[in-house]
């Protein structure tokens, strides 16, 4: 979403739809007014932020600049409402940013039989039929397309309070060191069998962006953060094995080659 906050000019309103506690850090970007919003109350006290529902936004038409979609829309129980709202408090000449699962995934399907559904409503198979609604009901045009990667890290035993559910056990109950060695095979097997284990799903730009979107795949997402970072970045160490600290949360992972987006789609 970074590539549509950084171009935004001074003063721009921006709309986090469905982000609970947020699904950027607002300070990075000090000169535009976010504006988060949810159906929950978020855990701790935020600045900016709206308790609504998204299928009935409580805004002006054209009143932002920017929304960012970020893992919601999967959530929404009423999605054309939703993508109804969104087109109409969006300025027409506005970006918007979209990430969604694909409900085809091996990462899909892990997450709702570990989460037994996991809040997942609509479950997204196509990208070309979701970026079909979304541009029906924004009037936008799509700019860019990435595919997105998955850690595993929703299966940490850390997130399962007060303990992990049995089937965790399954996959190595929730370690972090297990998760990593899950992704890393996954990422193995998909460059051997081109497979597609590691995705996750898809981010979706559309309308003014203000720079190109890169669209190679980044394989390397860490399993406590959720960040992915290109591999040309990353320091790594071992000579067979390859590991890295995320240079987001400081937490171990094991390193691969990033993919083409031709491969990985």
């Amino acid at each position: 979403m970074h590539e549509i906050l950084r171009n935004l000019a001074a003063g721009a309103r921006v709309l986090d739809l469905g982000c609970r506690e947020g699904s950027f850090a607002a300070e990075n970007y000090s000169d535009v007014c976010v504006v988060r919003l949810d159906r929950a109350v978020p855990s701790s006290s935020k600045t900016g932020f709206v308790q609504a529902d998204a299928a009935r936004l409580p805004f002006a038409d054209g009143s932002f600049n920017a929304i960012v979609s970020n893992h919601s829309l999967e959530h929404m129980d009423d999605l054309v409402g939703v993508l109804k709202e969104m087109g109409r408090v969006l300025r027409r000449d506005g970006s918007l940013y979209v990430a969604a699962p694909d409900a085809s995934t091996f990462s899909d399907w892990v997450y709702r039989w570990i989460y037994h559904g996991g809040g997942h409503i609509n479950p997204f198979r196509s990208a070309a039929a979701l970026v079909e609604e979304i541009v029906k009901a924004t009037g936008l045009r799509l700019m860019a397309t990435r595919v997105l990667c998955t850690s595993f890290g929703y299966l940490d035993r850390r997130l399962f309070l007060p303990r992990p559910p049995r089937r965790l056990w399954l996959l190595g109950n929730g370690h972090p060191k297990a998760i990593a060695v899950l992704s890393f095979a996954a990422r193995i097997f998909d460059r051997l069998l081109r497979s597609r284990l590691s995705v996750y799903g898809w981010a979706f730009y559309f309308g003014e962006i203000g720079e190109e979107v890169e669209t190679t795949v980044w394989t390397n997402v860490c399993v406590h953060c959720g960040a992915a970072h290109p591999a040309a970045i990353l320091i790594t160490r071992g000579r067979f094995l390859k590991r890295y600290h995320c240079p987001e949360c400081g937490a171990w992972n094991l390193f691969t080659k990033d993919q083409t987006a031709a491969h990985a789609s």
